[in-house]
């Protein structure tokens, strides 16, 4: 009886219709029934306030063992799955010589990098080992040259000394040509070089050769780029050129 009066008292300031509305949800007929309810009106109420509670209660518990950051986490995630996935490149392996794909097996990798003004100095790098450079300090004003398995000297002995099935890698830096000697363009010409002749005031060039047997035509054997004022890259001094290829090892 504690029950229904304290409905009743709750019911009076609302309208009518909305409170027999609310009757006919838990299955009374109308307010006078509260007078006397039925045993099952009684417990569909009863059962009604004890889901109420244990949602709450459970809500709270819930709340409780499940840790802020999980929260924020799953929201996070429900977020982002209609985002599109980002796609990345795998980073290139590197190669020898720092060429951009690796040389067929049974060859040998070059690369000839002439000096760029004063702060860029020439390379060299043979099979992935650097021949001349910077870091090696034995790069100088004028023509570099670096011989497979042999040993440096003046231009024209180191030249002629070189012995039949060298390579000869060749690179100026800042410039080659000043003191550039007849006799030296003349060895340097037999030896397969098409630009010797033209080379200039502070030009770059690279050049690869071969003594004793003769390297494939279809590799990249030379190349010059001359200063000028108007296109130089470091004022007084052109940009760096470079040469690259892949050497058949069976013609050594």
């Amino acid at each position: 009886m504690v029950l229904t009066e304290w409905i009743r008292e709750e019911l009076q300031d609302v309208p009518q219709d909305v409170v027999s509305s609310s009757y006919k949800c838990f299955g009374i007929a109308d307010s006078r029934d509260l007078a006397n309810p039925a045993p099952s009106d009684l417990v569909r109420l009863a059962g009604l306030l004890l889901a109420s509670l244990t949602a709450w209660y459970l809500g709270c518990f819930a709340s409780a063992l499940v840790p802020k950051e999980a929260i924020t986490a799953s929201i996070a995630n429900l977020q982002d799955i209609g985002k599109k996935p980002v796609l990345r490149a795998p980073v290139p392996k590197r190669q020898k010589c720092d060429h951009w794909s690796p040389c067929s097996p049974g060859n040998y990798a070059y690369r000839i990098l002439s000096g760029g003004g004063k702060e860029k100095l020439a390379k060299i790098c043979f099979e992935d080992e650097l021949l001349v450079s910077e870091e090696k300090g034995n790069v100088g004003r004028g023509i570099n040259i670096a011989i497979v398995n042999y040993h440096s000297g003046e231009m024209v002995t180191f030249i002629k000394n070189a012995p039949e099935g060298s390579l000869l890698l060749m690179v100026t830096h800042d410039d080659g040509s000043t003191r550039l000697k007849n006799d030296a363009k003349k060895l340097v010409e037999e030896l397969g070089s098409k630009e010797i002749w033209n080379m200039k005031f502070r030009s770059s060039w690279a050049f690869i050769a071969a003594k004793g047997f003769k390297l494939p035509d279809n590799i990249q054997k030379e190349k010059i780029n001359h200063s000028d004022k108007k296109n130089n890259r470091y004022g007084g001094w052109p940009a760096e050129i470079q040469i690259e290829g892949c050497i058949p090892r069976n013609l050594i």
